[in-house]
Formats: C-alpha cells, structure tokens, sequence
C-alpha cells in the first residue's frame, strides 16, 4: 500500500488507500469460458480505478496436490515463486469460479491452499456457468470457503448465468444489461476493500 489517492469508478468518489488487488481465474479448463468474466472485470477496475489490479490465470500456475503450507515467500519453491510473490503483497482478491457437479474449483482451492489464511484481507466472489444459474450453487460454498481462510467476504456476489452469451473469448460484454450487476458487484466490493486497507 501507498499513500492516499483519489478513486473515481464511476460509481463513487473516495479518498482511499492505494490497493494490489489479484483477480483469479480458478478454471483449469483449456476452454474455458470462466476467464472470459475475470478478463473483463481485469480491464474494467483497471480502467474505473486507480488501485493496481491484476489477473492470475490459474492455468499458469498447475500447481501439484498441496503436500505443505508455503508459510512465508522464502518457503516458497523457485518455480513458484512469483505466484508466491502475488499472493503474498496481494491486499485484496476476487475469486472467480466455474462450477463443477455443484462446487468450486479444486484446482482454486488447492493453490489457496498453498498459502497462509488470509486473514481479513476483503474478498469478492465471482462465479459463471454456461447454465441458468450461473453458478449459485457453488458461490454458496465459496462463502464458507472464504470465512474457512479468515478472510472478510463481500455479500454482494456476482453470479453469472451463460456466460458465454455474455462475454466473448476476450472478455468483452456482450450483453450490456448485465453491466448493471457487474456495477453493483463492484460498488460492494470496493466498499468493503478500501474500508478494511488502510
């Protein structure tokens, strides 16, 4: 964090501390559809706010099954070591998740799980479906996900029912009514962050 500066997202004006936030793309999926709603938020805080925000593909990062807690950066294995670096200096996260059989990713688990809890960092919760329900099933269990990492959760989710007739393979929206809940999202959930991060 850095001094004080002046957050203009076209939603409301504050003075806040500046933020690292890290917006992870939790689908190990080749395909998948789920990076397609962390790109566009990506570009849409970098472009609305003046925190830094970055994107972390989690088909980067195919981490193993976890079999220790990498406690500090200089635990972390050389070949980790920057994921280690991002998570560690991150201020905030979103979460965005598929869901799989009526949960979340295994594979956004076990690279949390890598890592220390969280503890009162803000977090958002993102989920995406090519389905009706846009992932409600699996936002719930990120809920209790994020309380089990000490974390502090924002209660307006941003569920996202066929995402694939929303955005387009570069994270472009396509249907503009949606932008309503993505401004609602993003109201709570910087509300939340920039109150916590001083």
């Amino acid at each position: 964090m850095s001094n004080c500066v002046k957050v203009d997202y076209g939603i409301l004006l504050f003075d806040k501390a500046f933020m690292k936030i890290e917006i992870i793309s939790g689908s190990p999926r080749h395909e998948s559809v789920t990076v397609r709603v962390a790109k566009f938020l990506h570009k849409f805080l970098s472009e609305t706010t003046t925190h830094e925000v970055n994107l972390l593909d989690i088909r980067d990062f195919p981490l193993p099954s976890i079999q220790k807690v990498w406690t500090s950066l200089e635990a972390v294995p050389e070949e980790w070591k920057h994921l280690g670096e991002r998570i560690f200096s991150a201020d905030a996260f979103i979460l965005v998740t598929p869901e799989f059989n009526g949960g979340y990713s295994p594979a956004l688990k076990n690279l949390l799980d890598h890592f220390p809890k969280q503890s009162r960092k803000p977090f958002g919760v993102v989920t995406a479906s090519v389905g009706a329900m846009g992932g409600m099933r699996a936002s719930q269990q990120m809920l209790l996900l994020v309380a089990a990492f000490f974390g502090v959760v924002s209660p307006q989710m941003l569920v996202t029912p066929l995402v694939d007739k929303k955005f387009d393979a570069e994270g472009n929206l396509l249907d503009e009514s949606f932008q309503r809940q993505v401004d609602s999202f993003v109201k709570e959930y910087l509300w939340l962050a920039e109150s916590l991060v001083k």
